[in-house]
């Protein structure tokens, strides 16, 4: 008995080595990530500050805007936004894919067991009554049964098919977790123009109301100087006209304002209404900082969370060559079973048997179809690297444009700046002139009406420049830095 044991450990011992050897010969391609050159990344951008980035000013960048009351909404929105939800349980999804793949390197075990009772009619005689049915001499019995068993199969992973299989779920859930990183970074760009929006709006109506208190007051003037027969109709005609104007102006803007802040609310995870409540009390449109260090195109790279969700999706499809590939060669399997069988329960264990087998198939024919699973995959292989290098391209164009978004800004908040002064000062003189008579209604509406453009350019322009700067942060990949390690290290191949 004893001789029989050691020459089954030595023929499981053998096999098992000799599958383990094999295995170590995986199908399909070793993956390598594109280096910069194959991308067409430039070595610098050609605009903005190229000092190094301060990664973790680009984790919270909106904090640098100086508005308590938005960085609170975006801690609402990163807690309780339904699509950051949604990706963090795709990612979740994506992990237990990964848990599912490893699982598949371990042998099946099943066990089972049964007991019962059986009967018997035995007829000695073999005579039938007219119905059919046994007459006398016969004899019933009853008999137990028991049993217990267990068996087990491994599947070797002889050229890499679970290793490869088990890769490309890493790079699945690295690349979810990218993509909730990418997710989380959109919704606050999103909450943040949304914010501005409602802040230019709140301001934008501040203009309106005081250009219609002023208007209404001109109204007043030219009816006052009709009756006193100093001017004609026209005059009072043109302030009922443009007092009407900006009238119609103020309900367009609410709406505005109404619109963005149903979005602000849907955004943090809560219903339209009582939830932006408090962000009805009119506040100033943030201030941004002067300078932003936008480093090198290789940094957007690492930092932009959609670009490595794509060079991981890339990394996922080369991993999946393989898995076709190895089902093209032969596998192994190795099974074993053990169990008893009694009648009587107190001799179920008196006799055990068992056995164990190596199982090796290959395909002989299928029609070429597993060889056209190697080639489809191998073209989905080069889908995703085109892929890849397109997010790669986009994030450069993103930055990009956004640095010239904000020069350009920056260039039409100055000018504004000085064209709403020198109105200001003509709006004050032409009321003065026209109040003693010197000059006519149509001169006080077109510099009232300049004044009234200069104001909300001013504003339009000082908003255009935090949303600059918030399409600059984002194109750089700011705002998922600092969040929970829940992703998995993308190095891990």
């Amino acid at each position: 008995m004893t001789e029989y044991k050691e020459k089954v450990r030595y023929r499981i011992g053998w096999i098992t080595g000799t599958a383990l050897t094999l295995s170590a010969c995986a199908a399909g391609p070793d993956y390598r990530a594109p280096a910069p050159a194959t991308l067409g990344v430039p070595p610098v951008y050609s605009q903005g500050e190229t000092g190094a980035v301060d990664e973790a000013g680009l984790a919270s960048w909106w904090t640098r805007l100086g508005d308590p009351t938005l960085s609170g909404l975006i801690d609402r929105a990163i807690a309780n936004n339904l699509d950051i939800v949604q990706a963090q349980a795709r990612l979740r999804q994506a992990r237990e894919s990964l848990r599912q793949a490893r699982a598949a390197f371990l042998p099946q075990v099943n066990g089972s067991a049964s007991g019962g009772r059986n009967y018997s009619n035995q007829d000695a005689g073999g005579r039938l009554d007219p119905s059919g049915n046994p007459i006398g001499g016969g004899s019933s019995n009853w008999s137990s049964s028991y049993s217990v068993g267990a068996n087990a199969s491994w599947q070797v992973d002889l050229f890499g098919e679970l290793s490869r299989s088990a890769q490309a779920a890493r790079a699945d859930l690295a690349a979810s977790g990218y993509d909730l990183a990418n997710v989380r970074m959109t919704i606050i760009s999103e909450l943040v123009t949304n914010y501005v929006q409602a802040r230019l709006a709140q301001e934008q109506l501040r203009v309106a109301r005081e250009t219609q208190a002023i208007q209404q007051d001109n109204y007043r003037i030219a009816v006052w100087r009709l009756q006193a027969g100093l001017v004609s109709s026209l005059d009072e005609q043109q302030a009922k006209a443009q007092l009407a104007q900006t009238n119609a102006t103020i309900p367009q803007l609410e709406a505005s304002l109404r619109g963005s802040l149903n979005r602000i609310a849907v955004l943090t995870g809560q219903a339209p209404g009582e939830a932006t409540r408090t962000l009805e009390t009119p506040a100033p449109i943030p201030t941004a900082s002067t300078q932003i260090a936008v480093g090198i195109p290789a940094d957007t790279l690492r930092q932009r969370p959609d670009v490595r969700s794509a060079e991981r999706a890339l990394a996922a499809a080369t991993a999946r060559i393989g898995v076709a590939q190895a089902q093209l060669y032969p596998s192994l399997g190795i099974s074993g079973n053990i169990g008893t069988t009694s009648n009587s329960f107190k001799d179920l264990f008196s006799l055990i048997t068992g056995g164990i087998f190596a199982n090796v198939a290959q395909l002989i024919f299928d029609g070429g179809r597993l060889a056209s699973q190697v080639r489809s995959q191998r073209a989905a292989t080069e889908g995703a690297f085109a892929a890849y290098k397109q997010s790669v391209l986009t994030a450069l164009e993103d930055v990009e444009n956004a640095m010239a978004s904000l020069s350009s800004a920056r260039a039409r908040k100055a000018a504004f700046a000085t064209a709403y002064e020198a109105s200001n000062n003509a709006a004050i003189m032409a009321r003065s002139q026209y109040q003693s008579g010197l000059i006519d209604f149509q001169t006080l509406s077109q510099t009232e009406n300049t004044l009234l453009s200069a104001r909300n350019s001013l504003a339009a322009a000082q908003s255009d420049e935090v949303l600059a700067i918030a399409q600059l942060y984002n194109a750089l990949g700011g705002g998922w830095q600092d969040m929970e390690k829940s992703s998995p290290n993308e190095q891990k191949q």
